[in-house]
């Protein structure tokens, strides 16, 4: 497929980057939020980012207006029609994405697949909500999009061979390395090996074992890891950690992912990590 217009839906940390890295690669994106003012404000902050980079000498004036010249917004899913192909990004709540997923299959041109960057839902209980489930398929990227190389691309039970090529040579085109599934399987690879670890390092601030600080510097010094499993908690977000616990404690049937209490009240007091200003550490404004 040619590919020239991309819709994003979801403007969340990943939804813009989304965006970004498709606007990078000569792309125009659109990125689709439920009001025009939320997806405007996620457009803001790609172009501060930016800024920050142009003060910093790492790109252009020019650079970051070309690229801020091919990113719109919409507070609606209609820009759709016009979508070569559709990246989904919203909550990780499977009503809310299906709702998505339904009104998109009826507002896109047949030929075109719908793509879901979901961590842990089923693809298959996604693609249920559309006519086209043979076109509808995984393609996760790892935060923050415009950096990470790595995208898991994912069929669904009645995913077409053919979509997963879509899929692997959108991905090569905007410069990422995919690695394909060979069958649905929940979290994918990454995140279900790396679940574990991240919410065993919440049981351990839960139990008093140490400060998340040093459980962090023991997992950067002793097993070389460039980020400790806390800090990454906070990247992801929380209430996003929390889901895919869920997700995969009720999927699995495994214990293994149960998550402690600490969590939920972290949560419950608007302490969702790097975005919020504060989760296991504390980021100020």
């Amino acid at each position: 497929m040619d590919i020239k217009k991309v819709l994003v839906v979801g403007g969340g940390t990943m939804g813009g980057g989304i965006a970004q890295l498709c606007s990078q690669q000569g792309m125009q994106a659109t990125i689709s939020d439920i009001s025009l003012e939320l997806a405007d404000k996620t457009r803001a902050r790609l172009e501060k980012s930016l800024s920050k980079r142009v003060a910093k000498g790492k790109i252009s004036e020019d650079d970051k207006n070309a690229v801020m010249g091919r990113i719109s917004t919409s507070g609606d899913l209609n820009p759709a029609k016009d979508a070569d192909i559709i990246i989904e990004s919203v909550v990780e709540d499977l009503g809310i994405k299906k709702k998505v997923f339904a009104e998109l299959d009826q507002l896109a041109r047949a030929e075109v697949i719908l793509l879901t960057n979901t961590t842990s839902l089923s693809i298959s209980a996604i693609a249920e909500a559309t006519k086209r489930p043979e076109k509808v398929c995984q393609m996760h990227f790892f935060n923050p999009p415009v950096i990470m190389k790595l995208v898991e691309i994912m069929p669904g039970k009645k995913t077409d061979p053919a979509t997963i090529k879509i899929a692997d040579q959108f991905a090569q085109q905007l410069g990422k390395d995919p690695v394909i599934c060979k069958s649905e399987a929940p979290a994918g690879i990454v995140s279900r090996a790396l679940g574990q670890l991240l919410n065993e390092a919440t049981w351990m601030v839960e139990a008093g074992v140490a400060e998340p600080a040093d459980i962090d510097k023991a997992m950067k010094l002793g097993a070389n890891h460039p980020m400790g499993p806390l800090q990454l908690i906070d990247l992801i977000g929380l209430d996003v950690h929390r889901a895919k616990m869920q997700t995969l404690r009720s999927v699995l049937d495994d214990p293994r992912y149960l998550h402690p209490k600490i969590v939920d009240n972290m949560i419950a007091e608007g302490h969702l990590g790097k975005k919020a200003g504060k989760g296991f550490y504390d980021y100020g404004d």
